[in-house]
């Protein structure tokens, strides 16, 4: 009688010994080859079982989501530039335009206005902020930046 067994593993090297036994590879559906039973081998970043998975779970089961990291994180802020406001004045004073006594007011409360660019229109815009240099070209040319700094002054 033998003590001890030599293991199948140890004798099935050699080309065409991937099978350990089991004839064809995917015969033995558990051991690698399709990832198991189910579910599994089908990951996130996995194209395997790709056409069950969309038909059960649809395209968002595949691919990322969820947190990304600082590096793709975009502003939340509404920001405009001053020449953005200059070519496209008009458009904006049918979107954001109201009336307010005999001056026409630009109101975009959610924007802050940055000062990129140059602006030679007179206008007078409402806005939630204002960088320093937006504020000095606007003024200069003649318009005014109301925003809640600016109200609460007067007041």
């Amino acid at each position: 009688m033998k003590l001890k067994k030599r293991k199948k593993v140890t004798r099935m090297h050699g080309h065409g010994m991937g099978t350990h036994g089991w004839g064809a590879r995917k015969k033995h559906i558990s051991s690698g080859n399709r990832g198991g039973f189910g579910m599994s081998g089908t990951g996130k970043m996995s194209g395997h079982k790709k056409t069950y998975i969309t038909k059960l779970y649809g395209t968002e089961y595949f691919g990322k989501q969820g947190i990304t990291s600082r590096k793709t994180e975009r502003r939340h802020n509404k920001v405009i530039n001053i020449d953005f406001i200059e070519k496209n004045i008009e458009s904006l004073k049918a979107k954001y335009g109201k009336k307010e006594g005999k001056e026409e007011i630009i109101c975009m409360e959610d924007y802050k206005i940055l000062g990129d660019g140059e602006i030679k229109v007179k206008v007078i815009i409402r806005a939630q902020s204002t960088s320093k240099g937006a504020k000095e070209k606007i003024e200069a040319a003649g318009g005014k930046i109301l925003t809640k700094d600016n109200l609460e002054e007067k007041e």
